[in-house]
């Protein structure tokens, strides 16, 4: 098997674990949001810490925690504890289609906040698919009532996590060690004020092996897809690895309709597809550049 082919395995596989966490989250609707989140960010902390020390670079992370990129590496670690926070809250209060619908929004948000942040110039067709997804979550708020929240708050805390990663010299498993590292003292705070009956509504690891198994696991579901991850960007063009992840939200809506039951009402029927619509016509425009990278001749 070719490595490229290797590559697009596991991004499918990370893409597939992303889209069936739900499943995990909803079998933990009886635990509030900031207990789970807290044990997300201790159990991945072991998960990389274990993965870390059997590639002989657990000593790179003091090194890192120790740099100027703190700051930055802090800011990120605070974006995606909220983003993690709002993914987990939306799975639990019965709003995966709108969580879905986030990640599926971020590909175009992440555009826009390349244009502001890096001066980052869009194609005609770029500037198509991003008014056709504003147009759609346009209708979505008309025919809901409201703004589609969820969604937008996954997609922007994504999308500046993503911004501020690009500012950490670290590879994605390094860089997001130190960031729950850092994020390892409040949960641990705050999983000892729960055990101990000083705030919560009762600590659920260790009140029953489902649980406690569930909540262990939420840690290998956050490590495993970052290794995979970092395995296939190393062996796939990023183009393709921007098409697989479609898979993601893809299977994050069948889940919250087909499995959770959640209600699809005509308005996401009309605004899904047309967010399905910019998707296609923002990829079309990034695979075209890309062979038009590639078609250029090399100097020298």
């Amino acid at each position: 098997m070719s490595e490229a082919r290797k590559g697009v395995l596991a991004m499918v596989a990370v893409c597939t674990i992303w889209g069936l966490s739900p499943i995990l989250y909803k079998a933990l609707a009886h635990v509030p949001p900031p207990q789970v989140l807290a044990h997300r960010t201790l159990w991945s902390l072991a998960f990389f810490l274990t993965v870390l020390a059997v590639q002989g670079r657990l000593m790179q992370l003091p090194r890192l925690l120790a740099s100027r990129a703190v700051p930055a590496i802090g800011l990120a670690a605070l974006m995606i504890s909220a983003n993690w926070f709002g993914f987990i809250w939306s799975i639990q209060a019965g709003r995966a289609i709108e969580a879905s619908l986030g990640y599926y929004i971020f590909p175009l948000v992440a555009v826009m906040i390349g244009l502001v942040a890096f001066r980052e110039a869009l194609s005609a067709a770029q500037w198509a698919a991003v008014a056709l997804a504003v147009l759609a979550v346009l209708v979505l708020s008309v025919g809901l009532g409201a703004p589609p929240w969820i969604a937008l708050f996954l997609a922007g805390t994504f999308g500046t996590y993503g911004l501020l990663k690009r500012r950490v010299a670290a590879g994605p498993l390094l860089s997001v060690a130190a960031e729950v590292a850092l994020l390892a003292p409040v949960a641990a705070i705050w999983l000892w004020g729960v055990h101990g009956g000083r705030w919560g509504s009762g600590a659920a690891f260790g009140d029953s092996i489902r649980d406690t198994i569930l909540l262990v696991f939420s840690g290998v579901v956050t490590g495993l897809p970052l290794m995979l991850f970092s395995y296939a960007t190393k062996r796939v063009r990023m183009a393709t690895v921007g098409l697989v992840q479609y898979l993601n939200p893809t299977l994050q809506f069948a889940v919250a309709a087909l499995v959770f039951a959640e209600p699809v009402t005509r308005w996401h029927l009309i605004a899904f597809p047309m967010i399905w619509a910019a998707l296609a016509i923002y990829s079309f425009a990034v695979l075209r550049s890309e062979r038009r990278r590639r078609a250029l001749p090399v100097a020298g």
